[in-house]
């Protein structure tokens, strides 16, 4: 069963309280996504650590319930 974007927000937005969340439905399933989060709290981590801080906050869904995100994080300008 797909994840609704709406879900996919609100967990990274849990995880990362300062997260701003771009969410583009790849191809228009529910089921391939491309986020981009931009986070304070990326700052001086290395970009491997940012993205497995949101895969965490997706709690073990990515490749279950969520079949695929294309992933891009970055701190605010």
């Amino acid at each position: 069963m797909p994840m609704a974007g709406d879900d996919i927000v609100a967990m990274i937005k849990a995880a990362i309280p300062d997260a701003e969340v771009e969410l583009t439905d790849l191809a228009g399933d529910n089921d391939h996504w491309a986020a981009v989060v931009t986070s304070a709290e990326f700052e001086g981590m290395p970009r491997v650590k940012q993205h497995q801080k949101v895969y965490a906050a997706l709690g073990g869904r990515m490749g279950v319930e969520l079949h695929a995100l294309q992933l891009t994080t970055k701190c605010p300008a």
